[in-house]
């Protein structure tokens, strides 16, 4: 782990806080569905926010030791 980066336990929280956001996005697509290209951009960037976080934190949790 680097000296100046986040703890264990703060990357665990991202990651908890990403998979939470990511699924309650999924809930919110799966129940209202898309309505327009507005719909599509706004998942678009909470999708690359959320995953890209969860994707980093996996890689910093699981990644080298």
């Amino acid at each position: 782990m680097s000296k100046y980066g986040p703890t264990r336990g703060e990357l665990w929280f991202r990651f908890a806080f990403s998979a939470v956001g990511l699924a309650l996005m999924a809930f919110a697509v799966f129940y209202r569905g898309f309505h327009g290209i507005a719909s599509v951009e706004i998942i678009g960037i909470a999708g690359a926010f959320f995953g890209g976080s969860l994707v980093w934190c996996v890689l910093k949790l699981f990644g080298q030791k």
